[in-house]
């Protein structure tokens, strides 16, 4: 069986490819194909000391997840979908609180609650993402917080690509019928945006030698 896996970030970097063709056999599990990856000395000392998951067929997986030729994997360190009240999208354009908060505008909203999240001390942050999968699980997320807070409708957007100094790099609304659900559910849902999705942050600054790159870990904080 030959699985194709897709790389990013930092692993992605070191390859020098953004995936990988990989030959296992017919009963293979998500722990041989990160045993396969390891056979290019270039990932072997990085998957050593990094906590590296896989995604198979959009859903992080264990190691004992079996493969199949119908599966597809992605290993992680849709432009837009809505769905009723939620609305969620992965984007490089530019992000605008306006928009969103016109988009959770509801008759029976009391309270909108907006948050923004935005580069700063750094010049300029890098953000990569699985898009397909980053959006679906936003979406996700944000029906949760739907039902959990009572809410009249949610949305978020996160920007990959170059984020200069002082632009957003993410913004999420909430509308609620009263403002301690709309506070609560906007913590929430950035807080589990920026550790349960597969997008990743890396710091861009100046050195002697030109640009230094560092990836970041996401954090709720």
């Amino acid at each position: 069986m030959r699985v194709r896996v897709r790389l990013f970030a930092m692993l992605r970097e070191r390859a020098g490819r953004d995936s990988v063709e990989l030959a296992l056999g017919d009963d293979a599990t998500v722990a041989d194909a990160l045993e396969a990856l390891r056979a290019d000395p270039r990932l072997d000392e990085m998957l050593g000391r990094l906590p590296v998951r896989m995604a198979v067929n959009r859903d992080l997986a264990s190691l004992e997840t079996e493969l199949t030729p119908a599966t597809s994997s992605r290993s992680c360190p849709r432009s837009a979908e809505a769905r009723g009240a939620v609305h969620a999208r992965v984007t490089g354009e530019e992000l605008s609180v306006e928009a969103l908060s016109r988009a959770v505008g509801r008759p029976g909203a009391g309270a909108i609650v907006v948050f923004q999240g935005t580069t700063r001390e750094i010049p300029r942050l890098e953000y990569e993402a699985y898009e397909e999968m980053a959006t679906e699980r936003i979406a996700a997320i944000l029906d949760d917080c739907v039902e959990r807070h009572d809410l009249e409708a949610a949305a978020a957007e996160h920007r990959v690509g170059a984020v200069p100094l002082g632009e957003p790099s993410v913004i999420v609304a909430v509308s609620a019928a009263h403002r301690d659900a709309a506070f609560a559910a906007a913590r929430e849902a950035i807080d589990r945006i920026k550790t349960e999705v597969p997008i990743w942050k890396c710091e861009v600054t100046k050195a002697a030698s030109g640009q230094r790159r560092r990836w970041v870990e996401g954090t709720p904080e």
